[in-house]
């Protein structure tokens, strides 16, 4: 039996439930959300390829060769070549294989159009309800008529940075300053679009194997990638500030909020120093060897399995 499909398919089972799950406890990332964002990416994009190459592997082996030495796709004599339990085996891998790929093909449609259609839905809304007037900050702001102190974001082409009246007689220039710079981040790194990848990968895989702990992760992780720009801006203690007033801010599906559950993290992590040159390096480095290994493990087998079929 040719174990490549069943590394392939171990290799995405690890990584898509275990894997992520380990990282998720792990504190350095606070340190290094980049470089850890970089990670997850890998961790999440290699899962992928594994799982697509456990179903190349699969394939390859069903193509056994016929009486004339090219490959065939009858099953019978598959099962004659195969064995009829290995043959249901690898029959049952690869219809599993098949169906990771139609829910991620799903999930990236559904979260894509749902997500936008919501985005559109509020954006119309806070500009009929914008108090912000003549005399508003900038021409991406609006303001609403609530107390208590709110602050998130909306993508995409006609972005927006929703803040409430709460939040505008509750901040100091500079505490607003800060809000203001988490949020345009948030809009520049078009962090939406990593947190719908994230969505969707999720989606793709059985729910016995994958791992919530890894979409949390990354929502922290560019929580705290936006704070550093902020700090850059205005520097911690506003910002701290500012994070503790708009502590309970809540926003719609689809916007990215200042506030939230990891608010008190992310005011712990600005009181020590920020960023770590070794830790980043090293996770880059991880980062490649994932990436590179289910790649060149995916695609070498595949351009030679290419090659006999041509060859016959």
């Amino acid at each position: 039996m040719n174990a490549t499909a069943p590394v392939f398919a171990g290799l995405a089972l690890l990584l898509a439930g275990p894997a992520p799950a380990l990282l998720a406890r792990a504190k350095w990332t606070y340190r290094t959300p980049r470089a850890a964002l970089v990670l997850w990416q890998a961790i999440a994009l290699a899962a992928v390829l594994s799982a697509f190459g456990s179903g190349l592997a699969i394939a390859a082996e069903l193509l056994v060769p016929g009486p004339d030495g090219r490959p065939t796709t009858s099953p019978t004599r598959e099962i004659d070549a195969l064995g009829l339990p290995l043959w249901l085996a690898y029959i049952f891998v690869f219809a599993l294989t098949l169906l990771v790929g139609a829910r991620l093909i799903w999930a990236v449609l559904r979260v894509g159009v749902h997500t936008r259609r919501r985005r559109a839905k509020h954006r119309m809304l806070v500009d009929l309800l914008d108090q912000g007037g003549p005399a508003r900050r900038a021409a991406d702001i609006r303001v609403l008529a609530a107390p208590e102190p709110i602050a998130y974001c909306l993508p995409g082409l006609r972005r927006r940075v929703v803040v409430s009246a709460g939040t505008l007689d509750n901040l100091d220039e500079k505490e607003l300053a800060a809000i203001l710079s988490h949020e345009r981040s948030h809009l520049r790194a078009r962090h939406d679009l990593v947190l719908e990848a994230f969505t969707a990968a999720h989606e793709a895989f059985p729910r016995l194997v994958r791992s919530k702990s890894a979409l949390d992760s990354v929502k922290l992780l560019i929580e705290l990638l936006a704070d550093d720009s902020a700090v850059k801006a205005t520097g911690p203690r506003p910002l701290a500030r500012a994070l503790v007033a708009c502590s309970k801010s809540t926003a719609p599906q689809g916007a990215l909020a200042v506030g939230g559950p990891s608010t008190l993290i992310r005011i712990q992590r600005l009181s020590g120093p920020l960023g770590d040159r070794k830790l980043s390096a090293a996770a880059y480095l991880g980062s490649a060897a994932i990436l590179v290994v289910p790649t060149l493990a995916v695609a070498i087998p595949w351009l030679v399995e290419l090659s006999r079929l041509f060859r016959s």
